[in-house]
């Protein structure tokens, strides 16, 4: 396992530490950063799987009454080259650790309808991380539709999802925003993001003294992503932060 801490910008200017682990016995890499809001964001993808996990750790307001602490976990299909391999990732090396780092590159923000709930019990089936990264969403881990079809072509067993309501099948179901009443059924909004994540390999060449070119691999190249989820939740009490965007 290497573990690797880098210093990031957030948008509003604060900076924040972010930590990246990889272990590439397991074949999975995680990265963790604090929120400019206060909310723990994790991000795991597990290669082995194709599966990517996202979890948040929302702060409550304690003097509206909310709990300390709310968990969200969003289970997503990891596509190749969406992040770097874990091996690559392990033989990463700190250098100049002060450094405030900022994203080459910004992917452009991703808007996901989260239409299925997955089972926690079952979940180490789809990836044997959840039981671990999950266990304080286990009323809460969300996934899609089109995400579960491709997993049940590799043969998951289907048993551990299970559709959620959909605001075209429950017209009265509101976005929570524009919802009035705490205890009502609605459509929960959550945005996040990856600050600075190493996304691509960069490759350069060298030529011999015969004239043959070669590449070899001599860096990474940084992204920042931004993903909003939106999914069904009993009631609003459980979505509070919508209120406020």
């Amino acid at each position: 396992r290497a573990e690797l801490r880098v210093r990031v910008r957030l948008p509003g200017g604060q900076v924040t530490e972010e930590s990246l682990q990889a272990d590439s016995g397991a074949d999975c890499v995680s990265l963790e950063l604090r929120a400019a809001d206060g909310a723990l964001v994790t991000l795991t993808a597990d290669f082995r799987q194709e599966v990517k996990i996202f979890r948040a750790l929302i702060l409550g307001e304690l003097e509206r009454g909310q709990s300390q602490f709310q968990a969200l976990c969003f289970v997503t299909r990891l596509h190749r080259n969406e992040i770097i391999p874990s091996e690559s990732m392990a033989k990463l090396r700190q250098k100049n650790p002060r450094t405030v780092r900022q994203a080459e590159e910004v992917r452009g923000l991703e808007h996901l309808s989260m239409d299925v709930a997955v089972n926690f019990s079952k979940g180490a089936q789809l990836s044997s991380h959840i039981h671990n990264v999950c266990a304080e969403a286990k009323e809460a881990i969300y996934t899609r539709e089109e995400d579960v079809k491709f997993w049940l072509e590799k043969g998951v067993d289907g048993s551990m999802f299970e559709v959620l309501p959909q605001p075209s099948a429950v017209p009265a179901v509101r976005r929570c925003r524009l919802c009035p009443e705490r205890w009502r059924p609605c459509i929960c909004s959550y945005s996040l993001s990856i600050e600075w994540y190493p996304c691509m390999l960069k490759y350069c060449r060298s030529r011999d003294a015969a004239g043959k070119v070669s590449s070899y691999k001599c860096g990474i190249r940084s992204c920042q992503k931004g993903y909003t989820f939106d999914y069904y939740v009993p009631q609003k009490e459980l979505c509070l932060w919508d209120e406020e965007t």
